[in-house]
C-alpha cells in the first residue's frame, strides 16, 4: 500500500468511527472493533486506541453507562457560556481540591478539555488560566480574593446542574 493509500484508508476508518458514536451509544474500544471488522475494516484495538485518540472522543455517562462522545456533542454550542458550562456539568461530575491558588477539578476521563473550554469560555473570569491534562484540569488565580469568589460562582453553576461538588 502506498503512503496516499494508507492515509485515504485511515480517514475512511476514522470517518466510519465518528458516524458510528454519532449513531448509537458505543460504550468500548471492542464495540467499535467489532463494528469496524462487520464493515470489512481490518483493524485491532491498538489502532482503534490510536484513532479515538486523534478524533478526540472522549467518553461521558449516559443512560447506556458511559459511553464515546464527539467533543462537539459535549461542548456544542448554541447556549450563554454558563449554560454550556450547566449542560457538561450535568453529565460530567467534577470534584474539587486546592494547592495554594491553584484549584485542581476532576472529572472523568478524557473530559478536561472540554470543561476547561467551557470555563474559559464562561462568565468566570477570576482566573488568570486553565492547563487541562486528560480528566484533571487547573484552575489559576493571582490571589486569594479571586480564587474565593471563582470558586463560590463555580460551585453555584455546579449546583444549578446538579452536578456533584466538593469542599
Amino acid at each position: 500500500m502506498t503512503a496516499q493509500t494508507n492515509h485515504d484508508h485511515k480517514l475512511q476508518r476514522q470517518r466510519a468511527i465518528r458516524d458510528l458514536v454519532a449513531s448509537g451509544p458505543v460504550g468500548s474500544q471492542r464495540e467499535v472493533v467489532d463494528a469496524l471488522s462487520a464493515q470489512g475494516f481490518e483493524v485491532t484495538q491498538a489502532t482503534i486506541s490510536r484513532d479515538i485518540t486523534e478524533l478526540g472522543l472522549v467518553k461521558a455517562p449516559s443512560a447506556d453507562g458511559h459511553v464515546y462522545v464527539t467533543p462537539e456533542r459535549i461542548a456544542s454550542n448554541g447556549a450563554p457560556s454558563d449554560l454550556r458550562l450547566e449542560r457538561i456539568l450535568v453529565d460530567i461530575p467534577v470534584s474539587i481540591g486546592r494547592s495554594g491558588l491553584i484549584l485542581v477539578l476532576t472529572g472523568t476521563p478524557g473530559t478536561a478539555s472540554a470543561i476547561a473550554q467551557a470555563i474559559d469560555e464562561s462568565s468566570l473570569h477570576e482566573q488568570e488560566g486553565t492547563l487541562a491534562g486528560d480528566n484533571t484540569l487547573l484552575v489559576l488565580f493571582a490571589d486569594e480574593p479571586r480564587l474565593e469568589r471563582w470558586r463560590e460562582r463555580f460551585r453555584i453553576i455546579q449546583t444549578r446542574s446538579g452536578g456533584q461538588h466538593s469542599p
